[in-house]
């Protein structure tokens, strides 16, 4: 029954099917060889502290296939450069292999400016510490907050809390340095617009407290100051002395009102006047001259 399994006919097929069969795979083999580059190997350039672009540009100029896995930010590296590889420089792998990279930020990341106003120095330095931010410079000026922040500010600008700021930033604090032992009369403000009393009790070392505006007046800017406290005189005409450091608080309205407290309009005194004591003596070096020329 199976002897044609001896017969010579069957046996040429059988190792003619055989060699094909062999023919086939080596072929198959070799093309798949020759489509993966079986047995090539490159080395991996070492892109470390390169930009990004270069980076990718020149592995794959090479071969490889580049793919950023994440994108990070550290002050210690340039931005847009490779902090790390995979695999790493200078290693042999096949070729087409898949190189993957971390990279530093182009842009600096954007973070909250911390609330320091109130805070004293070394606690407003180590929340801008932790805040990823820089102590930049430290102005002292006259304040009742002896030893706290009294504003916080960027280039000279003030910043309020929770704005966003770019990473890394040099944050200037404004230190209250206490009470100005000099005291000077209280400026009259009245009439001015709130941007001009500003830029006075600025000049003079006073804080403004606060600005009330009457209904119907939104803009601060452009509202008219019509009452202020401390006011520049008392109701008996007697001159108001304040220091730099102190705090003012204004009433403001969109239009100019004429001030009801007339006392208030009544012209300076000799500004060479400091203090209450020298307008005690004065006042009575003149009653001493009164006194004369009646007895005359």
């Amino acid at each position: 029954m199976f002897k044609f399994l001896t017969h010579r006919h069957f046996l040429i097929n059988l190792l003619v099917m055989i060699c094909l069969i062999a023919l086939l795979i080596w072929g198959f083999l070799l093309t798949l060889g020759m489509i993966t580059k079986h047995g090539d190997y490159l080395t991996v350039p070492n892109v470390l502290k390169k930009s990004t672009a270069e980076s990718i540009k020149l592995l794959e100029s090479k071969g490889f296939t580049v793919q950023v896995q994440d994108s990070v930010y550290t002050d210690t590296a340039k931005l847009g450069t490779v902090l790390k590889q995979f695999p790493e420089g200078n290693s042999m792998v096949k070729v087409n292999r898949l190189v993957m990279l971390t990279v530093n930020r182009v842009t600096l990341p954007m973070v909250d400016m911390p609330a320091l106003v109130s805070k004293s120095k070394e606690y407003a330095i180590e929340l801008l510490e932790r805040g990823h931010l820089k102590l930049g410079d430290t102005i002292f000026k006259p304040s009742y907050m002896m030893g706290a922040v009294i504003e916080q500010q960027i280039n000279g600008v003030p910043v309020l809390a929770a704005s966003k700021i770019p990473w890394g930033s040099k944050v200037d604090l404004v230190i209250g340095s206490g009470l100005s032992n000099e005291q000077f009369m209280v400026p009259s403000l009245l009439g001015l617009s709130i941007n001009e009393a500003k830029a006075i009790l600025e000049e003079k070392g006073l804080q403004l407290a606060s600005v009330i505006l009457d209904a119907g007046t939104t803009d601060t800017a452009n509202a008219f100051v019509y009452k202020q406290n401390p006011p520049t005189f008392t109701e008996d005409k007697t001159p108001v002395y304040i220091r730099a450091g102190q705090v003012m608080d204004l009433w403001g309205n969109k239009v100019m009102i004429t001030p009801v407290d007339t006392v208030t309009m009544v012209q300076e005194p000799d500004t060479d006047i400091k203090s209450t004591e020298e307008i005690a003596k004065k006042k009575k070096k003149s009653k001493i001259k009164t006194t004369d020329r009646k007895d005359e």
